[in-house]
């Protein structure tokens, strides 16, 4: 095996994503499997979405009930043995009607975007530990950075995602696992499908970008594996931004 197979394989680890059964969960799921994971994906729809490039097995349950999740994650580290990588891609999104969002959606995004994965975390952490450590990629966005309108619970759950990664990364050292953040831009998702079908929408966040267009959700599977794999041995509290420039972008 030559040095990029053996820095970027994940050959013989194995990872869950929550989040799996569409868009960039499944995108990610589908991505390290490619590269030698065996990979469960999580999502609360009764059946993944099939991704080319890797096969992956899709167990259903809901991310912010702790309990049925915590069995999930024993039981998949006591069926392969250990657990290596988690990656923490579920989120929701309920955008504010008229400038004001429930308080009653902005707790669920709260719970679902933010609680979910500290939870999550948590409920991995003793068998990564155990597997000899690892790697936490926390999904979160250019929202975790930039205001948005009309959606504050997602811009504060995702915001908070982003320090919670920090705090975590500090924490879980000791025990070998390093924690990241994987901040998108605008993708092309099902979540985002009203955005992109607008022609109005479509323009602006386009133009915010730097390379010109919208982002696909096989553009974040290479910055996933990076951070799951030896090559970023040496990284963790990263703010990992794939948003084709977006933060980047100056006055023009």
């Amino acid at each position: 095996m030559g040095i990029l197979e053996e820095l970027f394989s994940l050959a013989g680890r194995v990872a869950i994503v929550t989040g799996g059964s569409r868009g960039l969960g499944a995108a990610i799921a589908g991505g390290l499997a490619a590269a030698g994971a065996d990979v469960v994906a999580v999502g609360r729809s009764r059946a993944g979405k099939a991704v080319a490039g890797g096969a992956f097995v899709y167990r259903s349950c809901d991310v912010t009930e702790t309990v049925a999740f915590g069995d999930l994650v024993r039981d998949v580290a006591k069926r392969r043995g250990r657990l290596d990588i988690l990656v923490n891609a579920a989120a929701i999104t309920r955008p504010a009607i008229n400038g004001v969002q429930s308080l009653a959606d902005f707790d669920a995004i709260i719970a679902a975007n933010l609680r979910a994965a500290y939870a999550n975390s948590l409920a991995a952490t003793p068998a990564i530990a155990e597997s000899g450590g690892g790697s936490i990629i926390n999904v979160t966005s250019i929202g975790s950075v930039l205001g948005f309108a009309n959606n504050p619970g997602y811009v504060a759950a995702k915001g908070g995602l982003r320090m919670l990664t920090k705090a975590l990364a500090m924490d879980l050292a000791d025990r070998k696992i390093r924690v990241n953040n994987l901040a998108p831009g605008y993708m092309r998702t099902e979540m985002t499908e009203a955005s992109h079908a607008d022609p109005l929408r479509y323009e602006v966040r386009r133009r915010h970008t730097i390379l010109g267009r919208w982002g696909r959700p096989d553009d974040v599977v290479g910055a996933a594996i990076f951070l799951a794999s030896d090559a970023s041995s040496y990284v963790t509290g990263l703010d990992l931004f794939v948003d084709g420039g977006w933060t980047a972008r100056g006055m023009t």
